[in-house]
């Protein structure tokens, strides 16, 4: 397939995640005030999207409390800078066990909860755009599921539209987009659709370029993508994924150093993003440009 060059860019900034990053470095944002004000920092950069998760403010441990979400989203909202909200529903299908005699029952670090819980952040605090995993798969660890039913993804979706919410799905494999196709063709998820290629993750889809084409042909043409690899290649993959036609994603979930030896923080990596595309000759998309091409509506949280 001949490359078409994205000449407009949207960039993502990934704020914190959920991984084992809280001590590996400084700029991990932690509280909430923490968490929010790196993502006003990273969209004074160039960010036009911040997607955020929440942490334990005391030991950074990822977390799925609804009043940590509430108060970034209006810390966020209630600033100067606008941005566009991405809020994770990554968490709460986190399936572990304890070694591998003992499979007939998960761990007590298990963390899986229903759709209505999963999404409830969602609903009270009404991002623009919220993620939905689609699909399982093992993570990294070596004893450790990350659950994605297809049951489960219906009713999340299902209730992450109904609440006016629009969903990013993140594609970690090809089936990933295949199931993703199936719910788009059934109507669950609604146009525009909008997809994050994660690349690069164990045990997903590897970062090498052949296997990024490979997930890139199964995009629909009519469909709106982002893509990041972690570590040392999230910055090639800015300039891949604006050569495939793709948008991008950087952010310390996926990548704690600037340099060798140099730890980043946010706004830096959104500023070094800029600059890759840039001298590639694309434009970086303002907030209000996205909304108006993923059509977004912009919409403070439920009222208490």
């Amino acid at each position: 397939m001949p490359l078409a060059m994205n000449r407009e860019v949207f960039i993502t900034c990934a704020v914190t995640g959920s991984g084992g990053t809280q001590d590996r470095s400084p700029h991990v944002p932690r509280s909430p005030v923490q968490i929010a004000e790196s993502a006003i920092a990273a969209a004074k950069a160039g960010a036009a999207v911040v997607h955020c998760h929440v942490r334990d403010p005391e030991t950074g441990k990822p977390a799925r409390d609804p009043a940590l979400y509430r108060e970034v989203t209006e810390r966020i909202r209630d600033s100067a800078t606008d941005v566009v909200l991405n809020l994770t529903a990554g968490m709460g299908g986190d399936l572990l066990f304890d070694g591998t005699e003992n499979m007939n029952r998960m761990s007590a670090r298990s963390d899986m909860a229903g759709a209505a819980e999963r999404v409830a952040h969602v609903v009270e605090c009404r991002p623009e755009i919220c993620t939905l995993d689609c699909g399982t798969m093992n993570f990294a660890e070596a004893d450790y599921v990350m659950v994605n039913t297809p049951g489960m993804l219906r009713d999340m979706a299902a209730r992450m539209v109904a609440s006016g919410v629009r969903i990013e799905i993140e594609a970690f494999d090809t089936g990933h987009l295949w199931f993703a196709r199936q719910l788009a063709e059934e109507g669950i998820i609604p146009d525009p659709v909008l997809v994050q290629l994660c690349m690069g993750v164990p045990w997903g889809a590897p970062d090498d370029l052949n296997t990024f084409m490979a997930m890139v042909n199964n995009v629909p043409k009519h469909w709106h993508w982002s893509a990041f690899a972690l570590g040392r290649h999230q910055m090639p993959y800015v300039a891949a994924s604006v050569l495939a036609g793709g948008n991008v994603r950087v952010g310390l979930e996926d990548n704690l150093w600037l340099d060798k030896g140099v730890l980043a923080t946010n706004a830096q990596l959104v500023e070094r993003a800029v600059t890759v595309i840039s001298n590639m000759g694309a434009r970086v998309l303002t907030p209000a440009e996205v909304r108006a091409k993923l059509k977004l509506e912009k919409r403070a949280p439920v009222a208490k």
